[in-house]
């Protein structure tokens, strides 16, 4: 895991609310496509066991895509998330208006993203993270960068620095033992 100053945990200590790009972040940012059309995704397994962790622990995950895709409807069904916000390139514009909604003040929300149409979020959250093959634009904008890739963990790898932060991980470990 890479250098967590306590900058980075004191921001994470406040998230109620991780915000999730789907291409290059949930997955590895590449598109499959099969013979008849059909468009295929990898979701990361572990990613998912980190998201179940937050929502287990109060932390609410939602997801905000440029794209829109059924797998990824599927993949937010699969997984429990509610929040799911697709074809919107402009980002900033979904995340005021889950702002608006009042539940969530900009401390309280972190955001993994790996491109540019996540810069303006990744700015404007409590905590922006980009993941470890972000834009080099995109990861030096963010406050933190995991060391591993979209697809390959990084959501995990977050979650459970959220989680930490929050003095909750031992506690998950506990019941795993």
């Amino acid at each position: 895991m890479p250098i967590v100053n306590q900058r980075i945990i004191s921001r994470a200590r406040q998230i109620r609310l991780l915000l999730l790009d789907v291409d290059g972040v949930l997955t590895d940012g590449r598109l499959y496509y099969g013979n008849n059309g059909e468009e295929l995704k990898a979701f990361n397994i572990q990613d998912g066991l980190g998201i179940k962790l937050l929502q287990k622990n109060g932390i609410k995950v939602g997801i905000i895509t440029g794209r829109s895709s059924a797998l990824v409807a599927r993949r937010a069904k699969e997984l429990g998330i509610e929040l799911v916000v697709q074809g919107r390139e402009d980002k900033l514009n979904a995340l005021n208006e889950v702002l608006a909604s009042g539940d969530y003040s900009l401390e309280q929300i972190a955001f993994l993203g790996d491109d540019l149409p996540d810069l303006a979020v990744i700015r404007r959250v409590g905590l922006g993270v980009a993941v470890a093959n972000a834009s080099a634009l995109v990861a030096t904008q963010a406050l933190w960068q995991t060391t591993a890739s979209g697809g390959q963990g990084a959501v995990r790898e977050l979650a459970e620095l959220i989680l930490r932060a929050q003095d909750k991980l031992e506690s998950i470990l506990a019941d795993y033992l």
